[in-house]
């Protein structure tokens, strides 16, 4: 039976454990590193992007009926091709498309949309339409159960930010970890234990799994103020937590840890009232950091390991509302970037005043299983059918 001063022993070590992911560690000492390893970021736009302000139809008669208040300028627009536009604050992401670097796939959704935030998001985290269908795990975790195991006991996914791991990545092998940034697990000199002072290897299997993990953890230390020395590479983010967090990407991929998926959230895109200024500023971040990114890594000849997924739980509806807003919707945009992508655009854009008679809204015209089902086999080189509980016909995403 354990004593109260056996169980407070064990407390603290849980309390210590995960004050530094020990996968750093392992890094440190893992051989042959994997430089040619592709690499897939996910970026989530939280609350529902207006896709329809973003990728701009401005040649549809429907654009200038139904967004009154909120309709942008043909002369401001980016424009990409006679129909279409980008947002005036995307004019980054309009230099990645240019320069063979971004793909725009048009009205992406899924069959009979929800527009609650809490059940879309489930339907795209899971790939799965039917909740009994949803075991709590995720897409890109299911997906990562069906490959290797990453070298150097790297986790297969990391969370760039605080909370709860997203479902996406939840999985029955595959680890996922989280980080919120890198100086957070360097730990000064006088409270780094060394073996001795966490006592002898407990007997409780728990315990002496917990004891381990934090010593592995704290000696992860050195290896994570070497990434730190390194820098930025001069890579020029924008000083706003997305800059952050894909700056923090890029250093761990610059740092070759192993991880094959990293996933990150720009939030406030539920935008009900007072929206043009809002959804600038959030594209202006959105285009500014990505456009960093690819550059930083494409400066250390990193870039073509790397491709970016952009999506959001649903668009926005085509009408706008009464407060200089729009409500939840059904289809929107999904971005892919990178220098392997097939640049442009993928697929049309429905009629504006052509609208789903099942819900009144805009159309799905692609089912976002159909780019998963692209990006899990094209890019990762993973089984999708399992996966995604079916076969769905993959788009021309990436280069040949």
């Amino acid at each position: 039976m354990h004593s109260r001063r056996d169980f407070l022993k064990g407390a603290s070590l849980i309390g210590l454990a995960p004050m530094v992911p020990a996968f750093l560690a392992h890094t440190a000492r893992a051989a042959n590193p994997d430089r040619d390893g592709r690499i897939l970021v996910i970026l989530e736009l939280g609350g529902g992007n207006d896709g329809i302000n973003t990728v701009v139809p401005f040649a549809d008669e429907g654009y200038a009926k139904c967004r009154k208040e909120l309709r942008l300028p043909k002369d401001q627009l980016v424009k990409v091709n006679d129909s279409v536009g980008l947002h005036p604050a995307m004019t980054e992401a309009a230099q990645l498309l240019e320069s063979n670097r971004l793909a725009i796939v048009q009205a992406v959704g899924y069959p009979n949309p929800d527009r609650s935030h809490f059940s879309s998001l489930a339907i795209w985290s899971s790939a799965r339409l039917d909740p009994d269908e949803r075991n709590g795990l995720g897409w890109i975790g299911r997906g990562l159960d069906e490959g290797p195991k990453p070298r150097g006991d790297a986790p297969a996914a990391v969370f760039l930010g605080a909370g709860q791991m997203p479902t996406a990545l939840r999985s029955r092998r595959s680890v996922a970890s989280g980080l919120t940034r890198l100086e957070d697990f360097i730990l000064a000199p006088e409270v780094k234990p060394g073996p001795g002072q966490l006592g002898a290897e407990p007997k409780d299997d728990l315990l002496a799994f917990v004891r381990r993990s934090t010593l592995d953890g704290y000696a992860s230390a050195g290896r994570m103020a070497e990434v730190i020395r390194m820098g930025d590479g001069g890579g020029q983010y924008p000083q706003t937590k997305l800059g952050s967090q894909l700056g923090l990407i890029a250093r761990l991929i610059k740092a070759d840890v192993g991880t094959r998926v990293y996933y990150a959230i720009q939030a406030s895109y539920d935008t009900h009232t007072g929206q043009a200024s809002t959804h600038f500023g959030l594209l202006r971040v959105l285009s500014l950091s990505l456009k960093a990114f690819l550059d930083d890594l494409g400066t250390a000849k990193l870039a073509e390991r790397v491709t970016v997924l952009v999506f959001s739980e649903f668009g926005r509806t085509v009408q706008e509302n009464g407060a200089f807003g729009t409500d939840h919707g059904t289809a929107g945009p999904v971005f892919l970037a990178g220098p392997c992508i097939k640049a442009g655009i993928v697929g049309t854009m429905p009629k504006l005043l052509d609208p789903d008679p099942k819900h009144g809204d805009l159309r799905v015209e692609i089912d976002f299983r159909r780019v998963y089902a692209t990006v899990l086999e094209d890019w990762l080189g993973l089984p999708s059918k399992a996966v995604l509980n079916g076969a769905f016909e993959k788009l021309p995403l990436f280069r040949g």
